[in-house]
């Protein structure tokens, strides 16, 4: 579906509740599935990412019901799980395919998984590799570094992987791998990566070992059924801050954000850049910090993203990309070529678009240059059915003198589902004062 937007004719003005955590729904559900009982999940999201988790686990064998409220997983233990009848198809879920490899690594059947067109470009390699060195037979498309896959569990034996990029991806999958592995399993990163799956581990009474850059698990640990809260995503809540900091006279508000300190990259950097953000109402939410954050809008002013900024935003990037055109200097993002194996190119993807704007900017092999400010114009832009650069592109059209047309917007949903009713508060909260 293509949506045409025009500049915003007032402020944003209101507080919006972020849907669920992707990141934290996919492992709720993963680690709830292999574990013995019945566990409930609040706030999980509902988006298109988060749904081909759950059909790939009842094709497993895992009972999962579903209401209004709650998704209730009746886990199967560790070594419950069922060969699946079928290809088990992860949709355009990254998360899916990498994190449910390291649980099948260990099960004793072949499973074969496949996504969308998107799945079928991004590397594979980077969680085949280590689990292959666990002792898991894998094959597909060029050696496994593509899709199809096909994964048979063997006698696994933990490892010590050195992990070339920090991926909570990759370290997430060899974890879940560790706990069906004979000793003890270590994934040591160049930088730390968002701690989710650690964090999910402890919930399900997991003993996990942390030490600088590295997190050890010994396998045979059994998992207990757990109650799980999922705080709202901090990628999400991103593009309302954005959209908050970069139309005039808006004021903000993102409630029940999630605050893990790997994932508030974002606020950092919104804060370096000069943004009045304020961090309201903290607390702790099923294991995770949560806090409510409040924007208004106002001038800003460029800085670098790099080094240690890049695993704690590395999906914000896009629209943090965005808000750069609009400040004062130039913005320079480095350290970020992770950017081109996301669903698509995000660093040429990201620069192209917003030059079509008349944003002045440039990619690099490891990120892009942006100068700023610039006045953005009417066009007609792309999303390539990626969720991050369309709702990117439509917060662009906020500000755009002109008309701006977003091809195939329904990409948003895969993460942000009630993205365009969240808009349509915002602007008509303002109007209504």
């Amino acid at each position: 579906m293509d949506r045409v937007i025009q500049q915003a004719e007032h402020p944003l003005r209101g507080a919006v509740t972020i849907p669920g955590d992707k990141s934290i729904s996919h492992r709720a559900v993963l680690f709830a599935s292999i574990a013995d009982g019945t566990s409930v999940i609040r706030g999980f999201l509902r988006g298109e990412d988060c749904l081909s988790t759950i059909r790939c686990m009842r094709a497993l064998g895992v009972e999962i019901e579903e209401t209004e409220n709650e998704i209730m997983v009746h886990g199967r233990g560790v070594h419950g799980l069922k060969e699946p009848e079928a290809l088990l198809d992860v949709g355009n879920s990254g998360t899916t395919i990498r994190l449910l490899s390291g649980i099948l690594a260990g099960q004793p059947f072949g499973t074969a998984l496949a996504g969308d067109d998107s799945i079928a470009k991004r590397p594979m390699r980077r969680v085949t590799g280590p689990l292959k060195m666990m002792n898991a037979a894998i094959d597909g498309r060029d050696h496994g570094q593509f899709t199809p896959l096909w994964i048979r569990g063997g006698s696994l034996q933990g490892v010590h992987f050195f992990s070339p990029v920090a991926s909570a991806q990759v370290k997430s999958a060899v974890l879940l791998a560790g706990l069906y592995a004979a000793g003890t399993t270590t994934v040591t990163e160049p930088d730390i990566s968002r701690d989710h799956t650690e964090r999910m581990m402890d919930t399900f009474g997991v003993t996990v070992a942390r030490s600088g850059r590295s997190v050890s698990i010994d396998g045979g640990q059994e998992l207990r059924a757990a109650e799980v809260e999922v705080p709202g995503d901090i990628s999400s809540a991103a593009f309302m801050l954005t959209a908050g900091a970069l139309v005039s006279g808006s004021e903000v508000t993102a409630a029940n954000t999630g605050m893990n300190p790997t994932r508030t990259g974002v606020v950092d950097v919104l804060q370096r850049m000069g943004a009045d953000l304020t961090v309201e109402n903290e607390r702790m939410l099923g294991g995770e910090p949560a806090a409510d954050l409040r924007i208004r809008a106002g001038r800003l002013k460029a800085v670098e993203i790099s080094g240690s900024d890049i695993p704690r935003l590395i999906d914000e990037i896009p629209v943090l990309a965005l808000a750069a055109t609009q400040a004062e200097g130039t913005t320079r993002i480095k350290d970020a070529a992770e950017l081109k194996v996301k669903e698509t190119n995000r660093i040429d993807t990201v620069v192209n678009q917003l030059n079509k704007l008349g944003a002045s900017c440039e990619a690099t092999e490891d990120g892009m240059v942006i100068h700023g400010p610039t006045p953005l114009s009417g066009a007609e832009v792309e999303s390539f059915h990626d969720h991050r650069i369309g709702m990117t592109m439509i917060l662009a059209g906020l500000i755009a003198d002109g008309e701006v047309t977003v091809k195939d917007t329904e990409a948003v949903n895969v993460s942000y589902p009630g993205f365009f009713e969240h808009l349509s508060f915002l602007q008509s909260s303002s109007q209504a004062q």
